[in-house]
């Protein structure tokens, strides 16, 4: 291994272009090889990055929810062919939105159930509530009478009551961006009978000593998080509010299966390195290796992933709830077959090698990300070091 000055020179670049500061750390067969800290936390009190630093790790939580709900898998309680409404019995009877040939939409029974390997694949048609089409606009309107119902609610209550939302396609069709791995948090409330916060309590973060990672702030971590900045017009970089970060005050009842968590580049390299040597921490087994194998095995159709698809995902597929690598030289990338991970909002990223034992977690705080300008960078210059 080798060539870390390259990779430290690239994150110092990037702090004099384009970020107030960024964190990366690589590790392989569970030892550290390099971790860097670059420019500030927070700009206006010169706080620099640290290793204390803690992350909103945005979609980055869906990577660490759908390990969690795999380890119930292997565990006999569920099986990924199984109808979601077996265990949520709202779902049963879901509706799908259509249009005529005149561009009239209208709304009809589905003519499949959602499957829980839809729920990982996102595959089951519920997006978030965001654009313009129908499924979007009933998500954001039932998020609006939650709150004046409910005020603060939890996931399970969310999710119970998105049932009533019409899918945006026939179930396991297509690949939609969205909801699926909310659905895949409350399946662990459900199975389990815990919260979800206290099934990765007791199930990943303890095991795997990740004191500074969840979903309330607790001791010190509110003045650990980073600031979320970002680029105005004239090319400088403001401060803005941390997007979803009332979910992290105490009396917050979300805990997100899809966003929600925060957590240092340790801890989360931490969980990783557990991933990429066969879902072993310290001696203990924590999910077996096929499970991981299974996790990042292309799960899409030929029509998934052209859905899936994009400049910045090339050469990957996606399997239940991550990015896997399926041809490296359509990626550009000169990681391997079968590396894995996924990308926060605000710029976090993580890509898992288990051929290598090898993994890469890096952080920074801006919106939007700028994912493909670094994240992509940041593959080159990691795995150049193998």
């Amino acid at each position: 291994m080798g060539k870390f000055q390259h990779l430290d020179a690239l994150l110092t670049d990037f702090t004099k272009t384009n970020l107030a500061g960024c964190a990366c750390a690589i590790a392989r067969h569970g030892e550290i090889l390099y971790e860097g800290y670059h420019g500030y936390a927070n700009l206006n009190k010169e706080i620099p990055v640290a290793l204390d630093t803690v992350f909103r790790l945005f979609s980055m939580t869906k990577v660490v929810v759908c390990t969690a709900a795999l380890m119930l898998f292997e565990r006999g309680r569920f099986l990924l062919n199984e109808p979601l409404h077996e265990y949520i019995p709202e779902f049963r009877n879901s509706q799908v939105v259509k249009t005529k040939p005149n561009g009239e939409i209208y709304i009809e029974a589905a003519q499949n159930p959602i499957l829980i390997q839809d729920a990982f694949c996102m595959t089951a048609g519920i997006p978030y509530p965001f654009g313009e089409s129908e499924s979007a606009r009933q998500m954001r309107d039932l998020h609006q009478r939650l709150k004046d119902k409910h005020g603060k609610y939890s996931l399970l209550t969310e999710v119970k009551a998105v049932a009533q939302v019409p899918l945006a396609f026939e179930p396991g069709t297509q690949w939609l961006y969205g909801y699926g791995h909310d659905l895949v948090g409350a399946l662990i409330e459900v199975v389990s009978g815990k919260p979800l916060g206290q099934f990765l309590q007791e199930e990943l973060f303890e095991p795997l000593g990740m004191t500074s990672t969840g979903y309330r702030y607790d001791g010190d971590i509110a003045e650990r998080m980073a600031a979320c900045y970002t680029r105005t017009a004239d090319g400088n970089l403001e401060e803005i509010p941390g997007s979803l970060d009332e979910y992290h005050q105490p009396d917050s009842l979300y805990e997100g299966g899809g966003v929600g968590l925060y957590s240092t580049l340790r801890d989360y390299l931490t969980f990783t390195q557990m991933l990429a040597n066969g879902g072993i921490w310290k001696g203990e087994q924590i999910i077996g290796r096929k499970t991981i194998d299974l996790m990042r095995s292309n799960h899409l159709n030929d029509r998934q992933l052209a859905d899936f698809k994009n400049s910045y995902n090339a050469g990957y597929g996606y399997g239940l709830g991550v990015r896997t690598m399926m041809d490296p030289a359509a990626g550009h990338s000169n990681s391997s077959i079968g590396e894995f991970g996924w990308t926060g909002a605000a710029g976090t990223w993580a890509s898992i090698d288990p051929s290598e034992g090898f993994s890469v977690v890096y952080m920074h705080q801006l919106l939007p990300n700028m994912e493909e300008y670094h994240h992509l960078r940041v593959r080159a210059a990691a795995y150049g070091c193998l």
